[in-house]
């Protein structure tokens, strides 16, 4: 069964309206909206476009303006790159895939750790507790996800190297114009047309008009 998103219309001044308590928001409100797990959906509300993707860019772009970015110059370069290339498509499905992989990930082992550790001690139930613990597991936190980031990495290498293989090996022994067998171009002198070979036989000798006239005579 699908759950019914929650319908924000932004209008013309670029004012936010949430149809669901009746009033205006602000990006900080769609984004707190997402932490809280609402499924939301952004529409025109002119003409009605879905535009839920480029108001969550704009909240992204928000939180990367401040002081702590995720994205480095290198990732946001990669990404850029694979615009308009042949893994696109392929590229798009393999960061949702991990982003989902991930969360269940982090969600599960909140889950157990806090499990483990208030029922050990009831006094860690408090919020403010266990906020701070958790910031004491970064360094833990972000070496598994250094593993975790490589064996992905390899991973998707891998996968590319294995689609240009078998194209590769499809295309070999297609011969096209201007190219050899192994896709590689042909040399300058395979280009060049020649001509079939011609009998002795079928060798005409031309003579010059003045000579022809002297045998007449």
């Amino acid at each position: 069964m699908s759950v019914e998103k929650r319908v924000i219309k932004k209008y013309p001044n670029r004012r936010l309206y949430d149809t669901a308590t009746s009033c205006y928001i602000t990006l900080v409100d769609i984004k707190q909206l997402v932490l809280d797990n609402i499924d939301i959906q952004i529409v025109d509300a002119k003409g009605g476009e879905d535009i839920t993707r480029s108001v969550l860019l704009q909240v992204i772009m928000e939180e990367e303006a401040g002081g702590m970015p995720m994205f480095s110059y290198d990732v946001l370069t990669q990404i850029i790159r694979f615009y308009g290339n042949a893994m696109q498509g392929v590229m798009g499905n393999y960061l949702e895939k991990n982003m989902q992989l991930f969360a269940e990930m982090q969600a599960r082992l909140q889950t157990q750790a806090k499990s483990v550790i208030t029922g050990e001690n009831p006094m860690l139930s408090n919020a403010n507790l266990w906020g701070d613990f958790m910031k004491f597991q970064g360094p833990g936190m972000q070496n598994m996800m250094n593993n975790y980031l490589e064996s992905s990495t390899s991973m998707f290498v891998d996968m590319q190297q294995q689609l240009q293989d078998r194209a590769r090996h499809l295309f070999t022994g297609m011969a096209m114009p201007g190219y050899g067998k192994e896709g590689t171009a042909a040399p300058e002198d395979e280009l060049q047309p020649t001509a079939p070979p011609v009998s002795p036989e079928e060798v005409v000798v031309v003579k010059p008009a003045s000579r022809r006239r002297a045998a007449k005579s």
